[in-house]
């Protein structure tokens, strides 16, 4: 969440640079004008409340000196009686400079590029070649049901479209894989945590998905709950409303969890595969730094992503996105995109945000520094990968002509010594 004092102090440059993110520049005018609003109301209700401060010592000498003081205290009830409606309109001017501050997203990084969507994104770096087939690569999903190990039909059947059944060595392939990411995260210092798969609406509000996302999830219907769409929810709330000890920081956690997403907006969009599913597993990262460690700690994290796909042996490449193709949350953002033959492109498959301290003044999440000053942490959040989306690059990446699937060699001892997937 922005610092409305911050906006208030330069609020060209505010509208500027988010503008850059969509806000038009009379979203933030009519928040400063509501936020003025709430200042003056504040500042009657204390002008008030010094009157009647005053006028209850009159009453209290009027009562010592044994004289009448009704005049004196029919005065304070009608004082008290403003300072009541004051205060009734000056909470909801504080409830509506909330709600309207929650709105905004982040301030982009000044270094970011500038564009309306995706295709002002910059590639970074590109890691690793792709393959060159001597014969047509299918896809992923064809690769999967033609080898039994993905049902894509009785997914359907069972729950409805963009759901899918697992089996045989395509679920041995899948924990396979998410006990590998693990093991690696683990490797570079972070601690794996198993979190809930549910939450209320305040650890939604902390990590920026509530209130303005809301159609986006799944939510139990008459509760205070949500199925999470990603872990970076319930591990960033791990320290909601806390002070971490600066000894502490760099915090690195990382967990495996389903993530339930309603893909509102989707229709048509990748019906096929597993690219956009309604429930997935993705084994997420999250991060807990001091505010001038942060963008070190970005690459870093973004580094430990892309290291689970070199030891995989899949082609990738690194983007950072614009401000316009950018996460509400995100200051700056930097994509992780696998190859995949049988699309011809490059596929979304790890996305590392750095959100700054956006999420923490939402959360409340801070630290106390060198001087004693409690300050706000920063907090990062990526995936570590999105585990359907390698299962799908594994089985186009690598494909051989009689339809089976080698598994690569990092993967075979978690597989039992299967080194290949065949009909």
């Amino acid at each position: 969440m922005l610092d409305v004092k911050m906006i208030r102090q330069k609020p060209d440059e505010f509208k500027a640079r988010l503008s850059t993110r969509g806000v038009a520049a009379e979203e933030i005018d009519a928040l400063l004008d509501e936020d003025q609003k709430r200042r003056d109301l504040l500042n009657q209700t204390e002008q008030l409340k010094s009157q009647r401060n005053k006028v209850s010592g009159e009453i209290a000498q009027a009562k010592r000196n044994k004289e009448d003081a009704s005049d004196a205290i029919a005065k304070m009830r009608e004082v008290g009686q403003k300072i009541k409606e004051l205060d009734e309109q000056a909470d909801q001017a504080v409830a509506k400079v909330n709600d309207m501050a929650a709105r905004l997203p982040n301030l982009p990084n000044e270094t970011i590029p500038v564009g309306s969507d995706e295709s002002a994104n910059v590639e970074i770096r590109k890691v690793g070649t792709p393959r060159k087939f001597d014969f047509e690569p299918k896809a992923h999903w064809n690769i999967g049901e033609d080898l039994d190990i993905l049902d894509f039909e009785r997914g359907a059947k069972v729950s409805g479209a963009r759901f899918v059944y697992y089996k045989g060595l395509g679920a041995k392939l899948e924990r396979a894989l998410y006990n590998f990411m693990l093991d690696e995260h683990e490797k570079e210092g972070y601690t794996e945590m198993i979190t809930p798969y549910i939450v209320n609406d305040d650890s939604m509000f902390g990590t920026g998905q509530f209130p303005k996302f809301k159609e986006d999830v799944y939510q139990i219907k008459g509760q205070n709950m949500t199925m999470i769409p990603t872990a970076e929810v319930p591990l960033t709330n791990y320290y909601r409303g806390e002070v971490i000890p600066d000894e502490k920081l760099p915090v690195y956690v990382t967990a495996l969890s389903p993530s339930f997403r309603s893909e509102a907006g989707s229709a048509g969009r990748d019906t096929r595969g597993l690219i956009r599913m309604h429930q997935f597993n993705k084994v997420e990262m999250v991060k807990y730094t001091k505010p001038e460690d942060s963008y070190d700690e970005l690459e870093k994290m973004t580094e430990n992503a892309g290291s689970i796909m070199e030891k995989l042996g899949l082609p990738y490449h690194v983007i950072t996105l614009s401000t316009g193709d950018m996460g509400f949350s995100a200051a700056m953002t930097h994509d992780l995109e696998v190859w995949m033959p049988a699309q011809d492109t490059y596929r979304e498959i790890s996305s590392c945000s750095n959100t700054e301290d956006f999420q923490a003044r939402r959360a409340h999440i801070q630290y106390r520094d060198e001087n004693g000053k409690l300050d706000f942490v920063h907090t990062l959040n990526g995936s570590g990968l999105a585990v359907g989306r390698t299962v799908a690059a594994i089985l186009e990446n690598c494909q051989n002509e009689d339809g089976s699937v080698t598994i690569p060699e990092v993967l075979q001892p978690y597989m039992h010594g299967v080194k290949k997937i065949t009909k």
